[in-house]
């Protein structure tokens, strides 16, 4: 999404250090306040989508008038990244209904880089052997992590998960080359509005909503996506393809960690290894294509 130099990676400071890791804490944030919410208050997952997407879209809004003070301009994207997103933010909420914060973030991580990986072969990308070794280990970590048993995530919620990171590897593409990504990305969330509103009003199970629930969801929107948002793409720019896209696989770690703490979870033999089999095949394709 930037088309600026890319650094060496010598060149790093402890300001793009502290702007990532604000950035991946930001996106970490967002599985634990949702699973919090529809765990430990009265919101339902409907209401959650609409406020948050909302609260994201006011936050970028007002963060791109900002910048724009002296030039406004028209907002950017498009109905079909704002489609991606909203399909992702619903999905992502319905599957945290039951799914744990570790295990949707790793379905929602492991979803995004293996539609964005698999875009790049139907595209024609060839992959090295150390390439396909790496996602036919991410593959098998993915189908271990859903083989029924004991510690199983539940079918419907791990399938809306997929989707969801399906939907945000779609908005990822989509995004890519983008000359301005938090503009794009504060008019991709106005735009998915309504189609939120669409959902709360359509919604099958009874709306319900308190101010724990609206505050949560509000957080998310506002801070952990709108605020998160523009940090990475401050960010983005003094880091090199390879260290985004590694970078990120923090996200499932932080997220697992943050659950263990504030959530009370418990991190599951299955969870461990099917992290590592997906996180670990992911990082192998990523390297070696980078590196070719």
């Amino acid at each position: 999404m930037n088309s600026a130099p890319q650094p060496t990676p010598g060149s790093y400071s402890s300001r793009l250090f502290l702007l990532v890791a604000l950035a991946m804490t930001a996106f970490a944030a967002n599985s634990l306040l949702c699973r919090l919410a529809l765990r430990g208050t009265g919101i339902d997952a409907a209401s959650f989508t609409g406020v948050r997407i909302a609260s994201g879209a006011i936050t970028l809004l007002l963060i791109v008038w900002w910048q724009q003070r002296n030039a406004p301009r028209p907002p950017a994207g498009s109905w079909r990244s704002a489609l991606a997103l909203f399909a992702y933010a619903a999905g992502f909420s319905y599957a945290y209904l039951q799914l744990s914060a570790a295990v949707g973030a790793l379905l929602l991580f492991g979803a995004v880089q293996l539609t964005m990986i698999g875009y790049g072969i139907w595209s024609g990308e060839r992959l090295r052997i150390a390439q396909i070794l790496g996602l036919l280990l991410a593959i098998a970590g993915l189908i271990g992590l859903l083989l029924p048993g004991l510690t199983a995530p539940p079918p419907f919620s791990a399938a809306l998960m997929i989707v969801a990171g399906a939907a945000w590897g779609v908005y990822s593409l989509r995004g890519r080359g983008t000359t301005s990504a938090i503009e794009a990305t504060a008019g991709n969330f106005l735009r998915a509005v309504p189609l939120a509103l669409a959902l709360v009003i359509i919604a099958p199970i009874p709306l319900a909503a308190d101010w724990p629930g609206i505050t949560s969801a509000i957080a998310s929107g506002a801070l952990a996506s709108g605020v998160g948002y523009a940090i990475w793409y401050t960010a983005l720019p003094g880091l090199t393809a390879t260290h985004a896209a590694t970078v990120q696989l923090s996200v499932p770690v932080l997220t697992a960690l943050g659950g263990v703490l504030f959530l009370g979870e418990t991190i599951t033999p299955r969870l461990t290894l099917g992290s590592l089999a997906i996180l670990g095949g992911i990082a192998l394709v990523i390297g070696t294509r980078r590196k070719g």
